[in-house]
């Protein structure tokens, strides 16, 4: 076994071992405290061990990436790959959902007591929705909003009120929109490493994206349409800055409506600053790009504000209504490490092999192929991203799905890996065992 192997096994095992203490560590603290409001720390989920009509398609669908995605992520055309890419996204993601069934894993999700589809039916006049807003964030305020809805500014519900003003509505339809446009958010990675790094970088991570335990999660959590917006505006950003400086104003027009949707993705400005400057040179039009990426970053925010929405005070009230509820009583000392091994479920210990790997490269930059150090910088402003929401203490427990528009961006860093196939088993067996071990809660 050569010694670069033997680093990725520790660095696989180091975060094995970052998860066990966590679930040892948070049982004892819940069953004697009571204060992570968690089922199965670190994750929310509860214990349940079952099989649905789900399981015999994922792991037919797990199977066939491993045998199947590496080579075929080598040879076909780039724009069949993305195709491929999209829809095999699409049948790990749907098929890992009906594990638990079709109303349970897909069509109640987001109609729950914390979801946006409770308050669709307040949205009938959606202007008058939006200045009154605020005035519905607290716990202690009339027809306070439930928690997803208090949590995000109001882009996020508008999508689903939206989607029930065209004929699609109900929990069902509201599931199939996430699914099916979260797993859009591995094609965009793909665009994107492509522009920055390098073609051969972003086939050999196809199969990652494609297979991450992520998946458990985005089947189905608006958190996976949030990181596909977010995912785009980047890639839009990464073409851009390589030479087609129009994708600017796409670009800013996303990554303004992702300020709406999450709060915290006002982060992705830390990947957006690692494209600019992975493609400072590369584009001559630079004084209009960034005319039209601030147009375009604009145009979201100018139409919530003077529609009545304010973006500040909102986030003001949320933060007390974040220590109102679970997040003034999960304890940060617990959760600014288990939110890490949450981090090591969602994204695999393949990754935290391949996150060494990059690492590795950063620190020796001069001796490390262009491109490769190109990736490392790409996934490192990621990580650096989730570190920030992570200390930021407003990301207490729930993060498997939080963090899905941070993590997704980890996934490429598997792209170092010498040796894919056993790599991508252990990712589709540990998202296998998770859906079926456990009940999740998004």
């Amino acid at each position: 076994m050569n010694r670069a192997l033997l680093r990725e096994l520790y660095a696989a095992l180091a975060a094995a071992l970052l998860v066990v203490l966590a679930v040892l560590v948070g049982r004892h603290i819940q069953d004697t405290r009571h204060t992570l409001r968690v089922n199965w720390p670190p994750l929310l989920a509860t214990w349940h061990p079952h099989t649905g009509p789900g399981t015999w398609a994922a792991v037919a669908v797990a199977g066939a990436v491993v045998a199947y995605g590496p080579a075929l992520a080598a040879r076909l055309p780039w724009r069949a790959l993305l195709a491929t890419a999209w829809a095999a996204s699409t049948a790990w993601i749907l098929s890992l959902a009906l594990i638990d069934g079709w109303q349970r894993g897909v069509a109640v999700r987001l109609t729950t007591r914390h979801e946006y589809l409770r308050v669709v039916d307040r949205f009938d006049d959606i202007p008058a929705a939006l200045r009154d807003f605020t005035h519905h964030i607290l716990l202690d305020s009339p027809g306070n909003w439930p928690a997803h809805v208090a949590g995000h500014p109001p882009a996020a519900t508008l999508t689903f009120v939206l989607l029930d003003r065209i004929g699609l509505r109900g929990g069902g339809w509201a599931g199939i929109w996430c699914v099916t446009v979260g797993a859009t958010a591995c094609v965009a990675v793909l665009v994107t490493v492509r522009a920055l790094a390098a073609e051969g970088l972003a086939r050999r991570a196809a199969p990652f994206l494609v297979l991450a335990p992520a998946a458990v999660w985005m089947g189905t959590s608006a958190d996976a349409y949030f990181a596909a917006v977010a995912a785009w505006a980047v890639a839009l950003l990464a073409l851009a800055v390589t030479g087609r400086p129009a994708w600017a104003l796409p670009s800013g027009l996303l990554l303004g409506l992702t300020c709406y949707l999450s709060y915290g993705l006002t982060l992705l400005a830390l990947l957006g600053a690692a494209v600019l400057w992975l493609g400072r040179g590369r584009v001559r039009e630079r004084p209009l790009l960034l005319f039209l990426l601030l147009a375009g970053l604009a145009v979201v925010p100018t139409a919530f504000t003077l529609a009545g929405f304010d973006w500040w005070e909102a986030y003001r009230l949320l933060v007390t209504r974040y220590r109102q509820g679970a997040g003034g009583v999960r304890p940060y000392g617990y959760w600014v490490w288990a939110n890490l091994a949450c981090a090591v479920l969602i994204t695999g210990l393949a990754t935290a092999a391949g996150l060494r790997r990059t690492g590795a490269v950063l620190l020796r930059r001069r001796g490390s192929a262009r491109d490769t150090a190109r990736l490392a910088l790409l996934v490192a402003a990621a990580l650096l991203a989730l570190l920030a929401a992570d200390l930021s203490g407003m990301s207490k427990a729930e993060t498997e799905r939080i963090w899905l528009p941070f993590a997704i961006w980890l996934l490429p860093s598997c792209a170092c890996l010498p040796h894919p196939r056993p790599w991508l088993t252990a990712q589709a067996t540990l998202a296998l065992l998770l859906n079926h071990l456990l009940l999740t809660g998004w």
